[in-house]
């Protein structure tokens, strides 16, 4: 149970540290965490685990809460906010991708006990950087795009443009992370695994998806009304 109490874990503890950094520091600090987030999980995703009865890399959850922030930053900055929290997650990984391949052109002292450690770690992450830069900006974009249809949608049908919010949350997430599971799998993985492999790193990381998906909710509702009883000040 070591594996699932950690994930479960950093679910709660990740979630928690987009509200939190939303409540203090605003939009500025979803800017920051997607940031972070975006750097971190394209090196968590090369660790293979077995967790909950299924094969699985980690960096879902990361991925996960860049979702949550876009979604945040739609219901309460604008959609302009929450594109440019896009633009910046595909800023950071380019960035991050150029200055991690510099490190490996490196001559390393004779002192030196990094290198070989670093060069065997980042040497497997091009591929998975370039896959999640690309897969990042379709899936994020699109997510983005049908948040803000589902909104539109459900303020025509019922005159309220507060209601529904799990309705775009969800069922933009929902779609959105299924897309982004297909391409990063084919993307990253396509040739390295076995195909049992590859539908395995699928099917469980799109289910841990739907799981943080509906776990994001009441986070997003929160988060709207940190938004809402800081306008009220």
């Amino acid at each position: 149970m070591t594996n699932e109490l950690l994930l479960l874990g950093s679910v709660v503890f990740i979630f928690s540290m987009a509200i939190i950094s939303y409540r203090f520091f605003g939009k500025s600090g979803l800017y920051c965490v997607s940031a972070i987030a975006t750097i971190l999980a394209n090196i968590e995703v090369l660790l293979l685990i077995n967790a909950f009865g299924m094969e699985q890399t980690l960096g879902n959850v990361l991925f996960a809460v860049t979702f949550l922030i876009t979604d945040i930053l739609s219901e309460c900055e604008g959609k302009k906010a929450a594109n440019r929290a896009v633009w910046i997650g595909m800023f950071t990984s380019l960035f991050f991708l150029l200055l991690s391949q510099s490190w490996l052109l490196y001559i390393p002292a004779e002192s030196d006990w990094a290198m070989g450690a670093i060069r065997e770690i980042f040497s497997s992450t091009p591929r998975m950087l370039i896959s999640s830069f690309i897969v990042y900006a379709i899936s994020q974009m699109f997510d983005v795009w049908l948040y803000h249809k589902w909104w539109a949608f459900t303020e025509k049908k019922t005159g309220d443009r507060r209601r529904f919010l799990w309705l775009r949350n969800n069922g933009s997430t929902l779609i959105s992370q299924l897309l982004n599971t297909l391409l990063f799998t084919l993307f990253a993985f396509y040739g390295t695994y076995d195909m049992g492999t590859l539908l395995s790193i699928f099917a469980s990381s799109y289910v841990i998806y739907i799981f943080t998906s509906l776990l994001d909710t009441p986070a997003l509702y929160l988060a709207r009304r940190v938004h809402e009883r800081h306008s009220e000040k």
